[in-house]
């Protein structure tokens, strides 16, 4: 569909414009955010973040 040239500079036109764009940018980065794995704070890491040992044999080291 194509707009007639007094629609394109018109002033609501490039205030739709705008929101769309600022839209697709937000989405863009909501989406890359989705697809990238969570970032972790802090020093534990695997086993270390257990208090208790998970194991079939409950004398084994935690």
């Amino acid at each position: 569909m194509l707009l007639p040239e007094s629609v394109l500079y018109a002033q609501w036109f490039s205030v739709l414009a705008s929101f769309v764009a600022i839209n697709t940018v937000i989405y863009l980065i909501l989406g890359i955010t989705k697809i990238l794995p969570p970032i972790r704070f802090g020093g534990s890491k695997g086993r270390e973040r257990r208090s208790e040992t998970r194991s079939i044999d409950p004398d084994a080291p935690v």
